[in-house]
């Protein structure tokens, strides 16, 4: 298959490509740094493009038999009105961007990216891919970027939004975030630390792309996280065991709450359930946390 990815030479886009590369695809990648360089390979292509923006990349749309929508600038940042106008921008604008340069007729795979913030503060309640959404901040980015993929459907391409949670990996992510505290010692519980954390494996996240891309059948939303969800407390827990440190210095709620909009976001979760990606059959290699994290952190 030739496969585009925008985003592609980010922390997901890379795992994503080099996955592909050694099933055979021909990939390119769209970046926006040009410093920043996938490994070369003789089936990869890197372009360097400011894809919020029409332009020559999107000549290569139409070429291509699967779609992989990864663009998105980090979350984890102050949310001053410029920051945030920046989230939706790099979602928004490169979905509908992505969307518009299909031909008016095509058979194409789009997977477009989007987060369990779709559900915005879940409280205690379960979420499946049936629920619905919030209306914080992320909720409302999450539901404008899914419609703007859902355009594609009118097209003929079939579509599957991938509702990430929070993507644990080895060389990048939230670990290379928490690593160097909870390896110190210092990591700890985010408030009452009672919110639930919807968390996945990087190797899940990439073998449920590969599943979705092989599955004719399956379209629509799909939660990506993993089957057993935790609390936020007891997942600095068990990373803090997986490090052989005590994780018993809380970041507390007023302190999340001098980070403004984003600081509070912290304090909320998501008790997401994959149940459309085990209902198509997939199987996840790290459904317990326990597994995961020692695949990660290794003794």
């Amino acid at each position: 298959m030739k496969i585009l990815i925008t985003g592609g030479t980010g922390f997901v886009g890379t795992a994503v490509s080099r996955r592909l590369l050694e099933s055979g695809h021909e990939v390119t990648v769209i970046g926006s740094s040009a410093s920043r360089h996938p490994a070369p390979h003789p089936q990869l292509s890197h372009v360097v493009a400011d894809t919020t923006r029409t332009g020559d990349w999107q000549r290569l749309v139409p070429e291509q038999d699967a779609l992989i929508n990864l663009a998105g600038r980090s979350v984890f940042n102050l949310w001053t009105e410029r920051y945030k106008q920046a989230i939706r921008d790099s979602r928004i604008l490169t979905t509908r961007n992505l969307v518009d340069a299909l031909p008016a007729t095509t058979e194409t795979v789009l997977l477009s990216t989007s987060a369990a913030g779709y559900y915005g503060n879940g409280g205690e309640n379960e979420k499946d891919e049936t629920s619905e959404p919030g209306s914080d901040f992320l909720a409302r980015v999450c539901r404008d970027w899914e419609v703007e993929a859902g355009r594609a459907a009118a097209k003929g391409a079939r579509v599957a939004l991938m509702r990430f949670g929070v993507v644990l990996g080895k060389d990048g992510g939230a670990m290379a975030t928490m690593r160097i505290p909870f390896r110190l010692g210092l990591g700890g519980p985010i408030g009452s630390g009672r919110q639930w954390f919807p968390w996945i494996h990087l190797d899940d996240l990439v073998n449920a792309m590969v599943f979705l891309l092989g599955a004719e059948e399956c379209k629509g939303p799909f939660n990506f996280t993993a089957p057993q969800p935790v609390r936020q407390k007891e997942f600095a827990r068990q990373l803090g065991a997986a490090f052989h440190r005590p994780a018993c210095l809380p970041a507390p709620a007023f302190a999340m709450g001098m980070l403004g909009e984003f600081g509070r976001s912290l304090l909320q979760g998501q008790k997401t359930l994959p149940q459309g990606l085990i209902n198509s059959g997939y199987l996840f290699t790290y459904p317990d946390l326990p597994a995961a994290l020692r695949e990660i952190i290794g003794d």
